[in-house]
């Protein structure tokens, strides 16, 4: 196990902010909106918090999740690139034996296909929203919300 500066004991698992330290989804999903509405011709004027937003996708257009996985697959590339440093700190985390979750706004579908895009996938147990992490990984995992935070975990 790694040792952090914790009043707890040793590190036994992390909740690491999407959007902050491993992929930065709000662009891709703002051209998914852009796109969306383009196709759909239906006016998406949906709230900055993608969770409400989601429940207004869901009553003006229905089963948009898909479409989201689509555009995402298609567009990921151009918007999400591992981070070297991001990346072996996540490895060597993992080969501690830290359980590693991510958390976020974003759809499910969106969360994974960034983590697959900067190879952080495998490495992690959980993703949803902070409540939804904490509850998988069981205890008070240690909270990541920059890369800053995740490189002083050693």
């Amino acid at each position: 196990m790694l040792s952090v500066p914790r009043a707890h004991g040793p590190l036994t698992a992390i909740a690491v902010e999407l959007d902050p330290v491993l992929a930065d989804t709000r662009p891709l999903w703002r051209d998914w909106l852009d796109d969306a509405a383009r196709r759909t011709r239906v006016e998406l004027d949906v709230p900055d918090d993608r969770a409400a937003a989601a429940a207004v996708l869901d009553e003006r257009l229905g089963d948009w999740r898909p479409l989201l996985v689509r555009f995402a697959a298609d567009r990921g590339p151009l918007h999400f690139r591992p981070h070297a440093e991001t990346s072996a700190q996540l490895r060597r985390l993992q080969a501690a034996g830290v359980r590693i979750g991510v958390f976020t706004d974003a759809p499910v579908e969106l969360a994974h296909i960034a983590l697959a895009h900067v190879g952080a996938a495998r490495r992690v147990e959980a993703v949803g929203t902070l409540d939804e992490v904490r509850q998988a990984l069981g205890g008070s995992p240690v909270i990541v919300r920059s890369r800053d935070e995740l490189a002083k975990l050693q």
